[in-house]
């Protein structure tokens, strides 16, 4: 991420604070130059956005899921267009760009139908003696105008899967991208408007760092996806105007491959997602801990598949399998820790370097004989490598895996379901995925976030949308006596009464 707000992995410094240069980072080219909002700008913005919230909630979800419905048909009519300008300003290669836009494509249309069923009012049946006869109910209401501050890595998928919610529920929307990659979020605010989402409802701001404090500062709640230590900087921001965050942060997601797990499928998924989109996801598998007794065959089948990888600027279809970095400073954290390794011991068995070129790239890599001294094993690399450790057992590898201040995710490798099932509860992440990795994310049904340092909150199932609203209990009491027993004025005889009634109620169970 940039030095405050927007260490989202990264901006660069040099340029003219009133504007933002994007390159591409596969080739280095200079493609667009944007002109940054100022403060002045973003108040005005937010004040119109609180201006047409109103009406857009009015619309009702059936009207908004319309809305929501054509942009995901747009999505798939643009695929060409999308893609290209995603490519452009990321450096992804046109497959992992696939998988980015199957979640917005889904996301419409998941949010445009479930959003009803998740902010229903909800009729509540309460054990209280005192509300007998009478109704209770919650609703949500929108919370008016949300802020998405959005990561590089993912401007689509992460920075549009956010937002769609928000709008879903009602709110307008305020979505901050990376000024490494604002483009598509500049695409896909003219698909809503083109989508019949009214004017100012969904607004991009382009900018740093510093213009994410301020957004911070000025909307209803915050969703905000980057690296744990910014995390900490915007919850402290937001603490100043008691506005709600959600954080997904860092992670180091463990992978966790037990003596009777397939071992062609383990390699497989091992090398393909700490490897896609150049290992730089969240959920990325970042350190794998392998049962002795097949150790020595898994390391070798990884790292004849890793050095099968072809990279370089991403073409068509089929041209290259791992893109560039997104944001060209981060190769430098990857070859710190591929260089820690080596001097503490490990072996690279491919890989372990940059490579030449005008663009920012670095080889995918395999580490064995890893352990935690390295920061390979500890520190969110968030780069193509691959850190492997022997382990003895399967409680080792639980331990070493919980071992950690993150808890994004994890997965375990093995044809027991009884035994993947007592692992994965051991384990100390907000996922766990048997025999796979990250497949949960397509579960929008299911609540996706960290635990211990890796975020606050949730995205996906009914946690998902309802952080972009704010509940209300209504109790209704039709039919009532003139005066309840506990009101004025008090007496001895009641207050006697109602006593022995808590009792009669409630003291039996109190005797054990």
């Amino acid at each position: 991420m940039a030095t405050t707000v927007e260490r989202q992995r990264g901006a660069t410094p040099t340029q003219a604070e009133d504007s933002i240069q994007v390159e591409n980072p596969a080739t280095g080219q200079t493609i667009a130059t944007l002109k940054a909002h100022t403060p002045e700008q973003l108040a005005e913005m937010v004040a119109r956005a609180r201006k047409a919230q109103p009406a857009w909630q009015a619309l009702g979800f059936e009207e908004r899921g319309k809305v929501l419905r054509r942009a995901q048909k747009w999505l798939l009519d643009n695929v060409d267009r999308l893609s290209d300008t995603l490519i452009s300003e990321s450096g992804k290669t046109r497959e992992d760009v696939v998988l980015e836009m199957s979640i917005p494509v889904a996301a419409f249309g998941f949010w445009a139908k479930q959003a009803p069923k998740y902010l229903a009012d909800e009729k509540v049946r309460t054990s209280s003696p005192f509300l007998l006869g009478r109704k209770v109910i919650v609703r949500y209401e929108p919370i008016g105008v949300a802020g998405i501050i959005g990561p590089w890595n993912y401007p689509l998928a992460n920075n549009i899967g956010d937002v769609i919610p928000a709008l879903a529920a009602g709110n307008s929307v305020l979505l901050k991208p990376s000024s490494v990659t604002p483009l598509t979020s500049l695409l896909m605010e003219e698909c809503l408007r083109e989508c019949g989402c009214p004017e100012d409802v969904f607004q991009v701001v382009v900018g740093r760092g510093p213009i994410g404090g301020d957004l911070i500062d000025l909307v209803d709640a915050v969703m905000f996806t980057g690296s744990t230590e910014v995390g900490r900087t915007v919850m402290e921001r937001a603490a100043k105007t008691l506005t709600p965050v959600a954080l997904e942060l860092g992670g180091k997601d463990p992978m966790l491959v037990l003596a009777d797990a397939d071992l062609e499928r383990a390699a497989n998924a091992a090398v393909f997602w700490s490897m896609q989109n150049a290992g730089q996801t969240c959920i990325s598998v970042e350190r794998v801990y392998v049962e002795e007794p097949i150790h020595d065959e898994f390391v070798s089948l990884v790292a004849d598949k890793a050095k099968e990888l072809r990279q370089g600027v991403p073409g068509g279809f089929g041209s290259v399998d791992v893109g560039s970095f997104i944001n060209p400073p981060q190769a430098d954290i990857v070859k710190a820790h591929v260089e820690d390794a080596v001097k503490k011991g490990a072996r690279v068995l491919a890989g372990g370097h940059g490579v030449d070129g005008p663009g920012s790239f670095f080889e995918p890599t395999v580490i064995a004989g890893a352990d935690h001294s390295m920061a390979a094993m500890t520190e969110e690399t968030f780069g193509p490598t691959l850190p492997i450790m022997k382990v003895r057992d399967e409680d080792e590898a639980v331990r070493l895996a919980n071992d950690s201040p993150y808890g994004l995710q994890a997965s375990v490798f093995t044809k027991d379901m009884n035994r993947a099932d007592r692992v994965a509860r051991q384990l100390q992440a907000g996922a766990v995925v048997v025999n796979d990795c990250v497949a949960n994310y397509s579960a929008f049904e299911a609540p996706m976030g960290g635990w211990k340092s890796s975020g606050i909150g949730v995205r996906h199932g009914p946690q998902g949308i309802r952080k972009y609203t704010q509940p209300q209990t209504i109790v209704f009491t039709r039919f009532a006596l003139k005066k309840d027993i506990y009101m004025f004025p008090y007496s001895k005889l009641r207050s006697d009464l109602l006593l022995r009634f808590l009792k009669l109620l409630y003291g039996r169970g109190s005797r054990d």
